[in-house]
């Protein structure tokens, strides 16, 4: 403004101006589909993160069962070993001593059978972590490849935000609803 109170505004003034009272509907769409669609990815991620520890956390569950179950045939193993003793020293013993000796294949043949049946009741558990691990890395990939889509889809919105292309934008919009598809496919476990 001058001393005399007439003021000339120039051609960049008035866009500013014209930009401040009225906005650009376009970018302002732009920019709250891209805050949504970071939030939504925010939570994704942590969906796929938390999957992914459930996966290991029942990987590992597998693991001990397996071992505890090795455990348990290696005992089968050692009981084995001692019923053929006690077979040969029955075999080979008379009178007292042989009966001895029978009585004592019989009761490790009685010992076996309760260790068997542990070590497989061990494996089927160690099987069935197995299994949940196998499931949850599956929903972990489907929350990983979601949030992928999303991150491609604001990087879509940025670049149309730049080129004012509409063909981006619906483009975008696809390719964050695909994101949403994937993740409703996590959340029903498919």
């Amino acid at each position: 403004m001058s001393g005399t109170g007439f003021h000339v505004h120039g051609p960049h003034d008035h866009a500013v101006e014209h930009e401040a009272q009225h906005g650009d509907a376009f970018a302002a769409r732009i920019a709250v589909v891209t805050a949504i669609l970071s939030t939504v990815g925010a939570l994704f991620a942590y969906q796929a993160g938390a999957t992914q520890n459930d996966a290991l956390l029942h990987k590992n569950e597998a693991a001990i069962k397996k071992t505890e179950a090795s455990d348990q045939w290696n005992f089968y193993q050692a009981k084995s070993s001692k019923q053929n003793l006690a077979e040969l020293g029955a075999t080979l013993a008379t009178g007292e001593a042989a009966e001895r000796m029978k009585r004592e294949v019989e009761r490790y043949k009685a010992e076996k059978e309760d260790i068997r049946k542990e070590a497989e009741r061990l494996e089927a558990e160690g099987k069935a972590a197995n299994e949940r691990s196998d499931a949850s890395m599956h929903v972990h990939h489907r929350w990983a490849q979601s949030m992928t889509l999303v991150q491609i889809a604001i990087s879509l919105a940025a670049i149309t935000l730049l080129t004012r292309r509409r063909w981006l934008q619906y483009t975008a919009y696809g390719t964050g609803a695909a994101g949403a598809v994937l993740a409703l496919l996590a959340v029903l476990h498919v």
